[in-house]
């Protein structure tokens, strides 16, 4: 149409040669103008780049497209400033585009996940708790009852406690406070974080550790007349091991002299106020709550209360929770709603002791007499073992 109109106006029909040079020259403006807008300012064709390629422009060697590109002011600007040197191929830009807009896609995408991986922590932190390090150890002593207290306190709503003992402070100790703090249970922030190990009391690395973890930490020590606390010991470790020597053997160095061993680990425990000493360099006595091993038995309730009073809580234990089994010869929780039995410690709690022979007993009673009164005098109560 260009050509007609074109050939109509500028010469007469009558000059072919005329008209041959005007089609000719129509067409080669027709086809320049498409391929410049094809190669150089065509977003569709070419993706676009940061710099250059944001206006549809690119890095070319030859001199002739540089002098074309300069005409247009964006591509002259950006052509003046110095490129990394080699020239950028229609796949490398389309490619750079591509990588550009995944980076994009990639770094939004992260975002988006952590803010919701977030959210989702804070409302499980919310509902179900953290996991913290304990507020409160029972820390001794073996065969005192300390089962019994943890059992018995755990059924108060603010208070979590691990089932197992951990022994993270005498024998795991290398694994590090994270590995301790996986092991607990995760709490709320009203809640107590509790565990029990009885052989804290008894390890002299014990305190200073777990005053390095926390130095307002609270600590239970379940104790008991030192004599039937070593019987029971003695009891235990019989039912493993049938074939070890007699108790009269094993706590004496002489009988007849009286003289007692006290390197058997049995005996040595009940030498509280021995150990005691060793806590009170890194602990204050208000931190330490003593439990009565015998009252436990003959008043749970009562010393439950004065558990919870030790650690801030409201007294929700009290004689409801407990009746006496005298099949054991100790007291059980009551039945909870949710359950259809009463809650009472395993079998190897109440066992029968072996029989010692009085004059053993009179004799240890003899040895512990001055140990146990330094102890009562340190903690100011008389637990009536004489």
């Amino acid at each position: 149409m260009a050509y007609r109109v074109l050939s109509s106006r500028i010469v007469p029909p009558s000059n072919k040669l005329s008209r041959r040079f005007i089609f000719v020259f129509t067409l080669s403006l027709s086809f320049t103008y498409l391929c410049y807008s094809v190669l150089f300012c065509s977003g569709t064709v070419m993706p676009r780049l940061h710099g250059f390629e944001e206006h549809g422009c690119v890095r070319v060697e030859s001199a002739g497209a540089k002098k074309l590109l300069q005409k247009a002011p964006f591509c002259a600007a950006e052509s003046a400033q110095p490129g990394p040197g080699a020239a950028i191929t229609r796949g490398e830009a389309a490619g750079a585009a591509r990588n550009q807009s995944s980076r994009r896609a990639a770094g939004q995408s992260a975002r988006t996940d952590a803010a919701r991986s977030k959210a989702g922590n804070a409302t499980s932190a919310q509902r179900y708790g953290n996991k913290k390090l304990p507020n409160a150890l029972i820390v001794g002593v073996k065969k005192g009852g300390t089962r019994a207290v943890l059992e018995f306190i755990r059924i108060h709503p603010d208070v979590r406690a691990v089932g197992t003992e951990p022994h993270f402070f005498d024998r795991n100790y290398d694994k590090g406070l994270d590995w301790y703090r996986g092991l607990m249970p995760r709490t709320l922030e009203s809640q107590i974080t509790m565990e029990k190990t009885p052989s804290y009391f008894v390890t002299r690395e014990a305190p200073r550790r777990i005053a390095s973890m926390s130095r307002e930490t609270k600590l239970i020590v379940v104790v008991r007349n030192p004599v039937t606390r070593a019987i029971s010991d003695y009891t235990q470790t019989l039912s493993k091991k049938p074939d070890i020597p007699t108790f009269e053997e094993l706590a004496f160095k002489n009988r007849s002299q009286g003289l007692v061993d006290t390197s058997w680990n049995a005996i040595r425990i009940g030498m509280y106020i021995l150990h005691l000493e060793n806590w009170l360099q890194y602990f204050r006595l208000s931190q330490i709550h003593f439990v009565s091993g015998e009252r436990l038995i003959t008043d749970p309730a009562g010393e439950l209360g004065r558990v919870q009073d030790f650690l801030g809580l409201k007294r929700i234990i009290t004689d409801k929770h407990f009746y006496f089994n005298r099949t054991k010869g100790f007291p059980c929780l009551k039945k909870p709603e949710s359950s259809s039995l009463p809650r009472c410690l395993g079998k190897s709690k109440g066992r029968t002791h072996v029989q010692i022979d009085q004059e053993v007993i009179e004799q240890l009673q003899d040895f512990y007499r001055p140990f146990n009164m330094k102890f009562y005098e340190m903690v100011g109560h008389d637990f009536r073992w004489d």
